[in-house]
């Protein structure tokens, strides 16, 4: 539900009376030895005070710079030239360096350190309109930050835009809310007219980046190194003014007290993670805290303290406030940065009205205090204490007697003071060093979404590039194809189909012979038909081994010889391999007397002129009654030579003069 706030308006004024009626007045001495003095005059009040990191508070009052120990004690009081800025919160620059807004002008004030032959603190001006940055329209200073980092402090002037100046005052770089690249704007979409950086700008301090507003509602992420936009996010349709925190944990939280909405926002992109809603807020400039646990929290004018995980879950404490009670001031964080410390101020009267979408709220006449440290992340609370109109005993002592206080001030001396604290106390840098490095974390983490969608969408995009492979097989095959349809196919097939029929009947013949070879005697002429039939048939299965393949064809082996020629004493032998060479048919013809002594005469003129390795491969070949490997790889000068010497050595066949008996075997 969008709210709208009233002002809150308490009744300081009643707890001036309050104190005047006590005796020994001098509990709330002024600065100013004139009786006449009005209390109530804005100089006597310390306006936004800064907690730094050696637990002093640093504030501004008139045209004077306070600084106070954790206990009340006046530390340090310079005198300045020119009236603070009590909007603008001073902002530290280091060791001994405290930058403050007087008058649109930027003052530096440095302390004295140890070992330092400076005895008291000194005031110079860092930037003013006499330097020109600003002097030609007026320009006001909006807001200043500082990185201890990069030493650096960053300053947003009205119309202007930001700045950024080393701590000794060289201008680094400036920006403003327009760019224009490539013929596209950038920022100020709605108009360029007017429309400028409205707000503070913030620092995160883990991604080097400055996040800054401008009047119509646009996020601005800005690079501390190269002054460029990283992003830029419109978040009008919510409000034109809010408020930004940086969390750095890797997200970056704006709060919108109009609807008082809180969105968690991640700092590499812009883009909103989560957004809750809390109770009412009191102002459009309060802010909410981040501990290191990344937990932020906020306080509400129903009286709870809205804590939010960072991955949204809102928790309130108490859940059941008292029905007069509000929370106007912003948490404070303590030293360990775990923790934080909180106001519930109790009142007399409180009204409560919803209109439409809006919810007005009023309260008056305000009783007491309740003060407490809790831990947003447990809900554990360490120390409450109640305080009325009376300050605690170890203040009311001290130098704050001569200011006026109220709860905001109260609440950050008793952070500073570290008082009902059990927690360890970090410096700065260890805190941001525990909180950056969740967002490395976080980044190093792998995906966490649903396992089985991941594996399904794995699987489909498999199964895609499987098809698109086949696709592209398929088209270039086609295509390949395609480009031969032009070179006479028909032709082609009708001559491949003529090839298989005639090799069909070389087999049937030469199988025949075969038959007709084993069951009878038969003429060398017959064996030479046979030879020429498996010559014939080797051609006929190369013109067939050219297929329509595209060029995918392996390349033919030449078989080895089909003839291979054997002897013995008293027989011849001839060897045949099937077109398959799944066996090999050897047929032995044995000789007559005549024939026997002939060849016998061979097989010594032969035996003398291979060796004995020859004979003893013949004994062996037929003691087996198995083709000897080696007999196969004769070549073919040699099977010439032996078909020559079977026909008598003139090349015409022997007639033999008896019946010879031929005998066949198959291996």
């Amino acid at each position: 539900m969008c709210i709208l706030r009233l002002l809150l308006f308490f009744l300081l004024t009643e707890t001036t009376f309050s104190e005047q009626s006590v005796s020994g007045s001098s509990r709330r001495r002024l600065l100013s030895a004139d009786p006449d003095l009005d209390a109530t005059r804005s100089n006597h009040r310390l306006w936004k005070p800064l907690i730094g990191d050696d637990s002093r508070i640093y504030a501004c009052s008139g045209r004077d710079f306070f600084v106070f120990e954790s206990n009340g004690t006046l530390a340090w009081a310079v005198h300045l030239n020119y009236t603070c800025n009590g909007d603008i919160t001073p902002v530290h620059g280091g060791k001994g360096k405290i930058f403050l807004v007087a008058e649109d002008r930027v003052l530096k004030i440095t302390f004295p350190t140890l070992g330092s032959s400076r005895r008291s603190a000194a005031a110079e001006v860092l930037f003013g309109p006499d330097w020109g940055a600003a002097a030609s329209d007026g320009g006001a200073i909006i807001g200043i930050s500082t990185s201890a980092l990069s030493s650096s402090l960053y300053m947003n002037i009205k119309k202007r835009g930001l700045f950024a100046y080393t701590m000794q005052g060289q201008l680094l770089w400036s920006l403003g809310p327009v760019l224009n690249r490539h013929g596209y704007r950038l920022g100020c979409r709605k108009s360029p007219t007017g429309c400028y950086f409205s707000s503070t700008p913030v620092i995160d301090h883990c991604e080097a980046t400055i996040y800054v507003a401008n009047t119509e509602g646009e996020l601005y992420s800005v690079s501390t190194r190269t002054s460029q936009f990283m992003w830029i996010q419109d978040f009008s349709w919510l409000d034109q003014v809010f408020t930004i925190t940086a969390g750095n944990n890797g997200r970056l939280f704006i709060t919108v007290p109009v609807k008082s909405l809180v969105l968690a926002l991640d700092v590499s992109t812009g883009n909103v993670l989560w957004q809750q809603s809390v109770g009412p807020l009191s102002t459009s400039e309060y802010a909410p805290v981040v501990d290191s646990n990344g937990f932020i929290s906020i306080g509400s004018l129903d009286g709870c303290l809205y804590t939010i995980s960072p991955t949204g879950l809102v928790k309130k404490f108490p859940e059941s406030p008292p029905p007069k009670s509000v929370i106007q001031v912003s948490p404070i964080l303590d030293c360990s940065g775990y923790a934080v410390y909180i106001s519930q101020t109790q009142m007399e009267m409180k009204t409560s009205r919803t209109i439409r979408e809006y919810t007005y709220i009023s309260a008056l006449s305000p009783k007491g205090a309740v003060f407490m440290l809790l831990v947003p992340a447990t809900g554990t609370i360490y120390w409450s204490d109640i305080y009325s109109d009376q300050i605690p005993s170890s203040l009311a002592k001290s130098d704050l007697q001569q200011f006026l206080l109220d709860e905001r001030i109260l609440l950050r001396f008793l952070a500073a003071s570290k008082i009902g604290n059990p927690l360890q106390c970090r410096s700065r840098s260890q805190r941001l060093s525990s909180s950056c490095s969740k967002a490395t974390m976080k980044r190093l983490n792998g995906y966490t979404g649903d396992e089985r969608t991941v594996i399904i969408f794995l699987v489909f995009e498999t199964l895609v590039l499987f098809a698109l492979a086949g696709l592209v097989r398929f088209c270039s095959i086609f295509w390949r194809k395609k480009k031969l349809q032009g070179n006479d196919l028909g032709s082609f097939l009708e001559k491949r189909r003529s090839l298989q029929l005639k090799k069909k009947a070389v087999d049937r013949t030469i199988t025949e012979l075969k038959k007709k070879a084993a069951e009878e005697a038969v003429e060398d002429n017959l064996l030479e038909e046979i030879g020429s039939l498996v010559q014939e048939r080797k051609t006929i299965q190369g013109k067939l081994s050219t297929t329509y393949s595209l060029g995918r064809d392996k390349p033919v082996i030449a078989s080895e010889h089909l003839l291979l020629p054997l002897q013995g004493c008293e027989m011849r032998s001839f060897s045949f391999q099937d077109a398959r060479k799944q066996s090999i048919t050897t047929m032995f013809h044995t000789l007559s007397s005549s024939e026997a002594s002939s060849a016998d005469s061979s097989t010594s003129i032969r035996s003398s002129s291979t060796g004995s390795g020859e004979a003893t491969t013949e004994v062996s070949f037929l003691d087996k009654g198995k083709a000897p490997i080696e007999e196969e790889s004769l070549s073919s000068g040699s099977s010439e030579m032996e078909m020559r010497r079977l026909r008598g050595g003139d090349g015409r066949s022997p007639r033999p003069t008896s019946s010879p008996s031929t005998s066949c075997c198959n291996r």
